[in-house]
């Protein structure tokens, strides 16, 4: 899938409109697209958070997970542990933990934290049409 980083918002609404003609009210199809026309909606009108979530678009799409860089590998979770406490890490650092995916989140005054997110070869293949 190519990522269109100039989508239009309204076009794709449109889209999801004419696709959910094709479900009954009530279904379960029908409550998910209307919750995905709601969450763009959501950052339509606001500029910052529809260019925050053009970004995130772009990250999670194929073409760009396959640009997807782990900043830091580590054995066990006690080492990332440790590297976290050394304070070189940085918010949003991709990491990879024991074979699994790990992002670096700051907390604020509560700190850096490790949050678990799939690296792009833990998901399952994308299968057309489901």
């Amino acid at each position: 899938m190519t990522y269109n980083k100039n989508f239009d918002a309204d076009a794709v609404l449109r889209t999801v409109e004419a696709v959910s003609r094709q479900h009954a009210a009530g279904t379960p199809e029908d409550e998910a697209l209307r919750v995905c026309a709601a969450a763009l909606l959501f950052v339509r009108d606001d500029l910052k958070k529809l260019e925050e979530f053009r970004e995130f678009f772009r990250k999670i799409t194929t073409p760009a997970l396959q640009g997807v860089q782990v900043a830091h590998t580590f054995a066990t979770r006690e080492e990332a542990e440790t590297w976290l406490a050394s304070g070189t890490a940085r918010d949003g650092q991709l990491l990879r933990v024991a074979g699994q995916g790990f992002t670096v989140i700051d907390h604020g005054a509560k700190g850096l934290k490790l949050v678990r997110i799939p690296l792009p070869e833990e998901l399952p293949p994308h299968k057309p049409g489901k």
